[in-house]
């Protein structure tokens, strides 16, 4: 456990405008966390990542985006009303309400009085509202606690609709909200959070080969992201740590600075919640197999990802400091696709009107073929540089005097800080085979 690389990473990315306090003009608020322009960016890249890898350039698998709140009966099927609960205990003394599972029983962290704490009891993390003018048990719904439920609800309506082959998946990526007890250690346990969810439909008969191959899928994933293999771990999770629903589950953990714990996790929800559904709402959730008359329930196989925990794992990866001319320097070696910014322009000096004119003519050609392209001129060039770094920027390019006679520019890279001369010309294919 690196808890010094936690708040340096925190520190960095309230510095540099990647992700900040939620209301923090107001003193802030437990588990809620803002996403400034570079997170934003950082957060799209890896959302788009998942979504090209995983649906896009994968067969049968279509995307769907469902409503955060729905009809009160979904949470009371699924079983998360009476079991989507967390252990609390709370201090006598200072009244604060922790995780019984993740604390300390016999000292209390907030006030350090020993002995203090509450029976155990049974928290549910639902964030309970009322939908219309009336505020009464009818009107009860909740803030969805996962995406997964929109997608058990919609199944239907795509099979009536486009008749997919099975096995296929519906994907979401979308807002969940979990009132947690103690929310903690930066974006890894929050109350309002993204998730990226897949429910894949198959035949019963072949749940344990599809499963065996979205482990392999999903390690792959993770290896586009940039993480390190050995810092990626599976765990079997025995029967009594299992969700209700679950004949089987694979947690995928990270050695994030606060230790190993669980960045994804995949589940064989067999035919639990679209046997619910059609207990419940009374219509048949059957699939007719093509070319029969062969009817069956699909079972599931779910790959759950959080895309703050993804976001945060990418971030502890790329966070990387080394020495340059006998200063220390941070740079966050991020992939070149999940990079908010892929290449800086600057002119060595923005007090040479001939520097910014060529520079501009450069920023222009190469903004419009890779967007993601930024101007900076402010300070000298190693304080630019500086600043790219800490926000991994792969490349910088610059123009300079030898370039008025030369049409040549610097380029530097930020891993090793290397620099070569590149005629103007040749700068879009030089960076076609690097994004």
């Amino acid at each position: 456990m690196d808890k010094n690389k936690l708040e340096d990473i925190v520190s960095l990315c309230k510095r540099r405008g990647f992700i900040f306090p939620g209301s923090d003009v107001y003193g802030g608020i437990a588990g809620f966390y803002d996403f400034g322009p570079l997170g934003v960016s950082l957060k799209r890249n890896i959302e788009n990542s998942w979504w090209k890898f995983f649906i896009e350039d994968t067969d049968n698998m279509f995307g769907i985006d469902a409503a955060i709140i729905m009809n009160s009966k979904v949470w009371q099927a699924s079983g998360h009303v009476d079991t989507f609960t967390d252990p609390m205990v709370e201090c006598s003394n200072c009244h604060g309400r922790f995780r019984a599972d993740k604390i300390d029983q016999t000292k209390c962290p907030t006030c350090g009085k020993s002995n203090t704490f509450s029976e155990e009891r049974q928290f549910n993390m639902m964030f309970r509202t009322n939908v219309g003018p009336v505020d009464n048990e009818s009107s009860i719904s909740y803030l969805r606690p996962e995406t997964a439920q929109g997608i058990f609800t919609n199944y239907k309506n795509v099979v009536d609709t486009i008749y997919p082959d099975l096995p296929f998946g519906l994907a979401q990526i979308g807002k969940a909200f979990r009132n947690e007890i103690s929310p903690r250690d930066f974006i890894f346990r929050v109350r309002e959070f993204e998730q990226m969810e897949i429910e894949y439909f198959v035949n019963p008969e072949n749940w344990e080969k599809e499963f065996e191959l979205w482990i392999s899928k999903i390690h792959n994933w993770l290896e586009a992201l940039g993480l390190d293999k050995a810092k990626v771990h599976e765990l079997e999770v025995e029967g009594e740590d299992r969700a209700h629903y679950s004949k089987r589950t694979v947690d995928f953990e990270y050695d994030f600075p606060i230790g190993k714990e669980e960045l994804l996790g995949l589940a064989y929800r067999t035919d639990f919640d679209l046997k619910n559904i059609e207990r419940v709402s009374g219509k048949s959730m059957d699939y007719l197999i093509k070319g029969s008359d062969k009817k069956l329930v699909p079972h599931v196989i779910e790959p759950s990802f959080g895309l703050e925990r993804a976001v945060m794992a990418v971030l502890s990866e790329a966070y990387s400091e080394d020495e340059v001319n006998g200063e220390k320097r941070i740079f966050l070696k991020l992939p070149n696709n999940l990079a908010p910014v892929k290449i800086c322009i600057s002119p060595l000096l923005k007090n040479k009107p001939e520097l910014v004119t060529q520079a501009r003519e450069v920023y222009a050609k190469l903004k419009k073929q890779y967007s993601a392209v930024i101007w900076d001129d402010n300070g000298n060039i190693g304080k630019r540089y500086r600043r790219q770094d800490e926000i991994g920027t792969p490349y910088c390019v610059v123009v300079d005097f030898d370039s008025l006679e030369d049409n040549s520019v610097t380029v530097r890279n930020r891993d090793d800080t290397s620099q070569y001369r590149i005629k103007i010309e040749n700068l879009t294919d030089y960076f076609s085979d690097k994004f």
